[in-house]
C-alpha cells in the first residue's frame, strides 16, 4: 500500500474477529467482490448481496473474515493475490 501511496483509512487488529455479519456489512454498498485464495481469484457481481456463497467465500475455516480485506471504491477485495491487488489499484 505504501509503495502505491494508498492511504489506509481504517486498520482493524487481528484480535478483533470479524464474522459473517461483518462480511455482509462490507458488501452492503459494494458492486464487486474479489476473493483471493492463493493463486485462485474469484470475482462476484454483487447483485445478490446476501448470497451464502458470497459471504462464505469471504470467511476462513474458523468462520472469521479472511485477511487482508480492502475496500476500494465500489470493490471489496478479500485475501491476497499480488496480481489481483495490482489490477485493483492500477
Amino acid at each position: 500500500m505504501e509503495a502505491r501511496n494508498i492511504e489506509i483509512s481504517e486498520k482493524i487488529p487481528a484480535s478483533r474477529k470479524l464474522q459473517a455479519i461483518d462480511a455482509k456489512k462490507l458488501i452492503d454498498t459494494a458492486k464487486i467482490l474479489v476473493v483471493a485464495k492463493g493463486k485462485k481469484v474469484t470475482e462476484f457481481n454483487l447483485t445478490d448481496r446476501d448470497s451464502e456463497e458470497t459471504v462464505s467465500a469471504m470467511l476462513g475455516p474458523t468462520g472469521n473474515l479472511r485477511a487482508p480485506t480492502a475496500v476500494y471504491g465500489n470493490t471489496v477485495m478479500v485475501g491476497f493475490n499480488e496480481s489481483a491487488y495490482s489490477d485493483l489499484f492500477d
